[in-house]
């Protein structure tokens, strides 16, 4: 008995189905290459988009109340891992923070308003407002009893011939003071102004050459107040004198405002003042530059008041942060991501991104589609090849027919043997459906039973027919 061993195999190539299919997982590795750079880069782009972002603001001068100030802020955005934190970057003074600003080293930094700002400075806060104090010594004590002789400084017009003492050295004090004197009818060089630093109340209020007094800050001012009762205990009693053309100097002068002083602001027993005083105030700043994004300081503002009360109980001058002009005729424009916080009209994230997504969603789309189309023009072409290799199973059934010898027959069961591999092969890649293997089944069968009929023809030999199996 001749037994046939169907694992015997031609080693001819019978097709291109192995170069397809070598195509076609390179291809695979390329989907999946490109998949894992997507995910790579988009995986980048959610890092950057949800990293803190560090803004640079520049304070001065050191150990002052700005300074103090921002650094507590800088502290709480960074406690609170808030999306904007702050990068302090210390100053000799007001005039120097605006200078980095404009060299583009910060992108924010806090100086008066009435200073001279870069070209594309624009308001986010208003830190406190700066009340123009005037005073000149009564020479009465709290009692009315007098102490020394009164000043002759009654009123804003006394002042001409006369020496102000200025507290502070900043020369915006000198420019404010002047533009008061110039509205006020009084000719600035006709008043002597000299400046004290902050340490130097003692000696301002020693000196009888100095016949009024001046003080620019907010009305809860330490200084200010320090200042007033020194004087008080040296000079006498305070007359504060109002600056009845206030509105005229902030229709004229738009940085500047009409304010008023309440009564006992600055001491209840004895009142300081006894009434209500007219003056101007400028705003104290958190400017930025224009080109900072719109989002970046939108979010700082809103952490901004998000923080004041917290900051309140550490710094009782955070309660004057407030909000600043955002009409487009403000002295000073509003950055346009304050004014989108401060006039609620901040665009949502979906409104910022969605072209970007829709257009994100549309590639990845595009992308998907030419994937499937490429997959299936891979896929095609294996299909073909795998019809082709059904119809050889078929012409080889007409051929068993005709075999002339039983060694006839087992070339043909071995080419029958390497197509059913490769007809396996292409279903587990997906190449050919279910369906396609039924059919290529009925063909194998057709083969079977026509190599056994021929077998059988010749006698005594054992005929092990090929079978398809799938392999899922």
């Amino acid at each position: 008995m001749v037994t046939i061993d169907k694992t015997q195999e031609s080693n001819e190539p019978l097709s291109g189905a192995p170069l397809l299919r070598q195509k076609r997982r390179r291809f695979s590795f390329f989907i999946l290459f490109a998949g894992l750079f997507v995910f790579a880069v988009a995986a980048g782009v959610l890092y950057y988009a949800l990293r803190p972002e560090i803004l640079r603001i520049a304070v001065g001068p050191s150990g002052s109340d700005d300074q103090k100030l921002i650094q507590a802020l800088a502290q709480t955005f960074s406690r609170e891992k808030s999306p904007v934190r702050l990068s302090v970057l210390p100053t000799d003074s007001a005039t120097a923070s605006l200078a980095l600003l404009g060299a583009g080293k910060a992108d924010l930094a806090v100086a008066r308003g009435d200073l001279t700002m870069p070209p594309d400075a624009q308001s986010v806060a208003i830190l406190r407002k700066n009340m123009v104090v005037l005073w000149a010594p009564s020479g009465l004590s709290g009692n009315g009893s007098r102490k020394i002789p009164a000043s002759k400084v009654k009123s804003l017009e006394d002042l001409a011939g006369r020496r102000l003492g200025v507290i502070g050295t900043t020369q915006a004090n000198v420019t404010l003071l002047r533009v008061i004197l110039s509205e006020s009818g009084i000719a600035p060089e006709k008043v002597a102004v000299v400046q004290f630093a902050v340490n130097q109340l003692g000696e301002m209020a020693h000196d009888k050459s100095i016949d009024a007094f001046m003080a620019v800050g907010p009305l809860d001012s330490k200084i200010t107040a320090e200042a007033i009762a020194t004087t008080a205990r040296e000079r006498g009693e305070p007359k504060f004198l109002p600056i009845d053309v206030s509105e005229a100097i902030a229709e004229k002068h738009p940085l500047y405002e009409s304010e008023e002083i309440p009564g006992s602001t600055f001491s209840s027993s004895p009142a300081r003042p006894d009434d209500k005083v007219e003056t101007v105030s400028v705003n104290h700043l958190i400017v930025a530059r224009r080109e900072l994004s719109e989002t970046s300081v939108g979010t700082f503002t809103r952490q901004l008041f998000g923080a004041r009360q917290a900051l309140e109980r550490e710094l009782p001058g955070a309660a004057n942060i407030a909000t600043p002009d955002t009409s487009k005729d403000a002295a000073l424009p509003a950055h346009r991501g304050a004014a989108a916080y401060i006039d609620g009209t901040e665009r949502t994230f979906l409104e910022k991104y969605s072209d970007y997504i829709w257009g994100a969603l549309l590639l990845l789309s595009g992308l998907g589609s030419a994937g499937a189309w490429f997959r299936s023009y891979l896929k095609r072409d294996e299909k073909a090849q795998s019809i082709a290799l059904r119809d050889r199973v078929l012409t080889l059934s007409t051929q068993a027919r005709d075999a002339n010898s039983p060694d006839e027959l087992r070339s043909m069961q071995g080419e029958v043997d390497n197509i059913v591999r490769e007809t396996l092969n292409a279903f587990d890649d997906g190449a050919i459906e279910e369906g396609d293997l039924a059919a290529f089944n009925l063909a194998l069968e057709q083969f079977r039973r026509s190599a056994a009929d021929r077998y059988a023809a010749f006698g005594n030999v054992t005929f092990d027919p090929p079978r398809l199996r799938s392999r899922q």
